[in-house]
């Protein structure tokens, strides 16, 4: 007895950069990277709060030492010890420690944020108190089957200088960016940039630095650090960007 024809099973597709914004909204590395505004007022108080430049407050913003009242956004959530166990990650952390610029890493964050990683899809949902969930958004996620998104790294933006990002790139199905799926169950428009917030610097870096930095992106923008199937998403509400004083206050499966 044979067995009868096997169904070949599709690949996975990713969306690629042609349709995402990481290359548009890299770091200008041909100046030595300084620590911008937006960084100034909301990572740099949470990250060196002595430095000089932190921007402690600035009218028509609610930040008051990189703290603000509590924001809810729906995250996609990035579990830690599945990241350290990645060979490619560890890789790239041993040679982020090695570079002439990880003096000015802000390593100690990091403990403190292991539970909370996290790319923010849709932010800014409530402000105080938790969103009420829509039914007919329930419904909508119940129908998005879970997806695999892929991080890579590493990534600095044109915004938030002196943060350091992994980016996503999420499945492709039925020619549809999966993670558009789950922005128009919210009523939000399309993005195009998905990043887990990992590491923050607590100075300007010099140009051999900044070249070092670039080098390193360069190296491993296209690599694949970790690919996982995503089930559920989380409404984090957080007082501060970093997420150091967060609550996750619900689990929403896709898929039913």
């Amino acid at each position: 007895m044979t067995d009868g024809p096997v169904e070949p099973v599709s690949p996975l597709l990713f969306c690629t950069d042609a349709e995402l914004g990481y290359r548009r909204s890299l770091s200008d590395f041909s100046q030595a990277l300084t620590l911008d505004e937006s960084y100034r007022l909301a990572h740099l108080p949470l990250a060196a709060p002595d430095h000089p430049r932190v921007i402690p407050r600035q009218d028509g913003k609610f930040y008051e030492m990189g703290r603000h009242s509590r924001v809810f956004s729906l995250v996609l959530p990035v579990d830690d010890a599945t990241l350290q166990a990645s060979p490619a990650f560890r890789e790239l952390e041993s040679a982020l420690k090695a570079a002439p610029f990880a003096g000015k890493i802000a390593w100690d964050l990091l403990p403190r944020r292991r539970d909370k990683l996290h790319a923010t899809i849709c932010g800014s949902l409530g402000v105080g108190e938790p969103p009420v969930i829509a039914p007919e958004t329930r419904r909508a996620l119940a129908a998005i089957a879970p997806f695999t998104v892929e991080l890579r790294g590493l990534f600095s933006g044109n915004v938030n200088r002196g943060r350091l990002y992994l980016p996503i790139y999420p499945q492709k199905r039925d020619g549809a960016n999966m993670l558009h799926k789950v922005q128009a169950a919210f009523g939000r428009p399309p993005g195009d940039l998905w990043l887990v917030g990992l590491y923050n610097l607590t100075e300007d870096l010099d140009a051999a630095e900044t070249a070092a930095l670039a080098a390193l992106i360069e190296r491993w923008r296209d690599m694949a650090l970790l690919r996982f199937t995503l089930r559920e998403l989380w409404l984090l509400g957080a007082e501060d960007d970093l997420v150091l004083d967060s609550q996750i206050t619900e689990t929403l499966p896709l898929g039913g």
